[in-house]
């Protein structure tokens, strides 16, 4: 199996469910994976050990936010903290990339602005069809979420995403 030719953009989310679902190196399948600075010291300050694997093969790159009006409106209207500022500017950078985030808003301004997105639950199906994982891999996975993860997901949905994957999508 080849590394798909796309890169992704990573907000924290992501970085640290996957890593607490022992997932995060589904993420080496990608062509790039750049991580803000901010969102890296993000993630070590709410769980340290996120990034310690060695196998990974992320690139850490500095970026200041960006300053235009439409941005720092959007930012302000879905209060978007500095680590998901931080990702969006680096998507402006690399728009053709996929932005990874577990957050709601911020989702809603990297739709708006045009930007892929996905995020932990999309990585764990991906790895089905990337020959990752096998389905009943990423049913265990999805199942565990509640109690191995901090990802917030509401039972129902959930429940939904697995009744999808154990019925082919």
């Amino acid at each position: 199996m080849s590394k798909e030719s796309a890169s992704v953009v990573c907000d924290a989310g992501p970085l640290i469910h996957l890593s607490e679902l022992d997932c995060l190196s589904l993420l080496n399948d990608f062509s790039d994976v750049l991580v803000p600075e901010q969102v890296w010291q993000e993630v070590v300050q709410h769980q340290a050990n996120a990034l310690d694997e060695s196998a990974l093969d992320f690139q850490t790159v500095p970026v200041n936010n960006s300053s235009t009006a439409s941005f720092q409106s959007l930012v302000k209207s879905l209060s978007l903290d500095y680590g998901e500022q931080a990702a969006l500017s680096l998507m402006e950078l690399n728009p053709d990339a996929i932005f990874l985030t577990d957050d709601a808003a911020a989702r809603l301004a990297a739709v708006s602005l045009g930007y892929q997105v996905h995020g932990s639950i999309g990585i764990l199906i991906r790895a089905i069809r990337r020959e990752q994982k096998t389905k009943g891999e990423v049913l265990t996975i999805l199942r565990d979420i509640p109690i191995r993860s901090t990802l917030f997901i509401r039972a129902n949905l959930l429940e939904d995403i697995v009744n999808q994957v154990e019925n082919g999508f």
